[in-house]
């Protein structure tokens, strides 16, 4: 148990301390401070010693140095067991400080300032801070550091029950917690720094990548009940699926949120009105028309089967005529939208399991995308390559005339958020049969196929890679496609060209895939 005489304060973050400093001093703990904190603590009444009055140093450099001083360092990391560490301590005329209260200069709220300037960013970048909380931590037997607010309520807590102690296992748990701060804290400086002055041509990586993520919730279990798992937040990071905002129903799952997230990185491909169904991370359906509600009939006419428990996403705020048709329609587990209109919440009421995410925007996030491997990862940037009509190839005799052009370039979005080996087929701005994950790209056309029945004659069909052989064009005749849009390239491009010519389908190159594993 440790014994806590003399506690260091200073913070940014000031939320608390007036309560929390109030209840150090009725176990009569000495309040070392500075600065800012200092200046708030005594306004309300709570007495202090400057530390500059403690060290008999003068803070300097504009506030750059006030801490770092042997006197203060010396008082956190001396080993009260060991008599060395004592006589050193008595002979220099120091004394011990038993807890360090410190959280750190808003480093990562700052870069997420809109042009935020470079001279800004560094002189929000903590060195005080991060020395004492480490040399606290390092002695964390001796020394309590709380480098959380969310961790006073806990502490005074522990102090009444111990008469001013503060138990082993409580000091241990808040050291660790800061070494897991302060490595977070740094990576984000290094991430900044790094990116801000990396060329805007290059590609390259760092050497070393180092990642900072908060948790946002301990989740009921993982992709199935015998996994556990919990949900992170890249920290410094605004917007994204992490930031959703849940209006009601049940706790979401890690199932949940990984549907969400496709849903919703496929809606926000679409500029008009438009309703994605997910289901297992691939959409069953998607439409875009001149209303919301167009575009969810669409959507769900697309593949009923599938729907049923998916995943609405919608890029416009949810009306209720729209919300009367999803309310109708069946199962759902989530519905995602930028937001909802009045009357829609206390519609969706009696649907207590069902759970409605609103997420506010549709503002891009270019980030890079991980993906674990066994003891590893691999790290790519993110599929934002958008098609340039300009450089399509008609490479067949035929030409997708205009309708059949907008429906390609529709069903060329689709595909890029469906697993591969994928296939679209559309009509207009609407799916109609979509082939996701086979290990055969013939096999996606046949699933395709068989889920649009007859809605398939005159459709279009929208491949995420280069046909191997011809023997999928003859599935895509066999569902009535009329167009087809693939990136080309395969050594079989002329039999798939010749394949096209004979059935009398248009077909146009991309030049490149979006392959999605």
């Amino acid at each position: 148990m440790l014994k806590v005489k003399r506690a260091l304060i200073s913070l940014s973050d000031k939320t608390g301390i007036v309560e929390f400093a109030k209840g150090l001093l009725n176990f009569g703990v000495e309040i070392l401070s500075t600065g800012g904190t200092a200046k708030l603590l005594r306004e309300n009444n709570i007495p202090v010693v400057d530390v500059s009055a403690y060290t008999g140093f003068p803070e300097m450099l504009d506030g750059r140095v006030k801490t770092l001083h042997p006197k203060i360092h010396a008082g956190l990391l001396a080993l009260r067991a060991n008599p060395e560490h004592m006589r050193v301590l008595n002979e220099q005329g120091f004394g011990l400080i038993d807890m360090v209260v410190v959280n750190l200069y808003p480093f990562e709220k700052t870069i997420q300032k809109p042009n935020v300037d470079i001279k800004e960013a560094i002189e929000n970048i903590d060195i005080g801070g991060p020395a004492m909380l480490r040399s606290a931590a390092k002695n964390y037997a001796s020394v309590a550091v709380i480098c959380n607010p969310a961790n006073y309520a806990q502490t005074l807590t522990h102090l009444n029950k111990n008469n001013g102690c503060l138990p082993d296992d409580f000091l241990r748990s808040l050291g660790i917690e800061v070494f897991g701060r302060t490595s977070a804290y740094d990576a984000a400086i290094y991430k900044y720094l790094s990116q801000y002055f990396q060329s805007a041509n290059s590609a390259d990586f760092p050497q070393e990548l180092t990642l900072a993520f908060e948790k946002i919730q301990s989740l009921r279990y993982g992709e199935n009940p015998h996994q556990q798992a919990a949900f992170y937040r890249e920290q410094g990071k605004i917007g994204g699926i992490a930031n959703l905002k849940q209006l009601q129903g049940k706790e979401l799952s890690f199932n949940n949120i990984l549907d969400l997230n496709a849903a919703w990185e496929l809606v926000k491909e679409f500029k008009n009105p438009a309703a994605v169904i997910v289901k297992h991370n691939n959409p069953c359906g998607a439409a875009e028309d001149k209303t919301l509600e167009k575009a969810f009939v669409s959507a769900w006419e697309s593949d009923k089967l599938s729907a049923f428990g998916g995943i609405v996403a919608l890029n416009r705020k949810l009306d209720l005529k729209t919300a009367k048709l999803i309310f109708k329609s069946g199962f759902l587990e989530c519905i995602i939208a930028v937001g909802f209109a009045s009357g829609v919440a206390e519609l969706f009421k009696t649907k207590k399991n069902l759970r409605l995410i609103e997420m506010g925007n549709l503002g891009a996030i270019n980030e890079n995308e991980f993906k674990r491997v066994s003891c590893g990862l691999l790290l790519q940037n993110k599929d934002s390559l958008t098609l340039d009509i300009q450089k399509l190839k008609v490479v067949t005799k035929n030409k997708p005339t205009a309708k059949e052009m907008e429906s390609l370039l529709f069903a060329w979005k689709v595909a890029k958020h469906v697993k591969s080996n994928a296939i679209v087929l559309c009509k207009g701005s609407k799916t109609v049969g979509i082939g996701a994950g086979q290990m055969s790209r013939v096999d996606s056309v046949i699933i395709a196929k068989r889920k649009s029945g007859k809605k398939s004659l005159g459709s279009c069909l929208a491949s995420d890679a280069f046909f191997p052989k011809p023997d999928a064009i003859t599935w895509a005749h066999r569902a009535g496609a009329k167009a087809i849009i693939q990136p080309g390239g395969s050594i079989a491009d002329e039999q798939i060209i010749k394949a096209c010519d004979k059935y009398g389908i248009a077909m146009v190159t991309t030049g490149f895939r979006h392959f999605r594993h």
